[in-house]
């Protein structure tokens, strides 16, 4: 079940601010008009303020800058499940940049994230190394995320009525649909969406933080190992249907059976 939010951007509904001058100026006293230099010493008040008028709209908020760093962040997301970025190698910020024709600075910043989330590594002076992994590792933490959800999905499948589970069936359908494909990156996005839904029944907002952390390590692809191919993504995401069918029916063996098979199949 396991084949990747975030997103910024969007700028402040300003409302515009009603000059006290906008209309009915023609009736009035000329002692009582503003006179232009006047208001022009007005208007830089208000600017200065945060204020405007409807003849001055107000410039955007800065926040293009963060808006592209989350956009680079998910492309090297969507690169390393695809396998673009390749375990063992090392990718300067600026080589990137050009790639996805932006500057080095916000490939830079997406990284460093990526670095904290154990993704890659920092080399001095000359960029990041996509960190490598063995099936050890991936046998490591498909053992832990079976620890952590097969109980809470146990116990889900006592308390949940079926009608809020067959709300998610969507979610399942979006994994088949990305499988369908072969879309690796779109799959993964699917498949923890899936998953971060079922266990948010669970109302255990820290529980559904770290198994959406180990789920999203999990998708990382391994050193020298083998595409994954369509047919292993249909397989893996059937059996979401199937968890689905099993949590509504309330077979607990079903369930557990599911779950854990899912952690070991392909990808986690």
């Amino acid at each position: 079940m396991e084949q990747g939010s975030a997103r910024e951007g969007a700028r402040p509904a300003y409302a515009p601010g009603v000059s006290p001058y906008a209309s009915g100026n023609a009736a009035r006293a000329p002692q009582d008009r503003v006179p232009e230099q006047a208001r022009g010493e007005q208007a830089g008040r208000e600017r200065a303020r945060g204020e405007h008028t409807h003849s001055e709209p107000p410039a955007p908020r800065a926040v293009q800058r963060h808006s592209v760093r989350g956009q680079i962040l998910d492309a090297l997301r969507a690169a390393l499940v695809d396998g673009e970025l390749v375990p063992g190698q090392v990718y300067s910020a600026p080589a990137l940049g050009a790639r996805f024709g932006v500057s080095a600075t916000p490939v830079r910043e997406a990284m460093q994230r990526l670095a904290v989330e154990g993704a890659v590594e920092v080399v001095p002076n000359r960029g990041f190394r996509v960190t490598e992994r063995g099936p050890r590792e991936l046998a490591e933490l498909a053992e832990v995320r079976a620890l952590i959800e097969v109980p809470v999905m146990l116990s889900l499948a006592r308390t949940v009525p079926a009608h809020r589970w067959s709300v998610l069936r969507p979610l399942a359908e979006a994994t088949v649909a990305a499988a369908a494909v072969g879309d690796r990156a779109a799959y993964a996005e699917a498949d923890r969406a899936f998953h971060r839904a079922v266990l948010t029944l669970s109302g255990n907002e820290q529980l559904v933080t770290v198994a959406d952390e180990l789920h999203r390590r999990s998708q990382w692809p391994l050193v020298a190992g083998p595409v994954t191919r369509r047919a292993e993504l249909l397989a893996d995401a059937a059996e979401h249907t199937a968890l689905l069918d099993a949590l509504i029916a309330q077979d607990l063996t079903v369930v557990q059976a599911l779950v854990r098979e899912h952690f070991n199949g392909a990808d986690g």
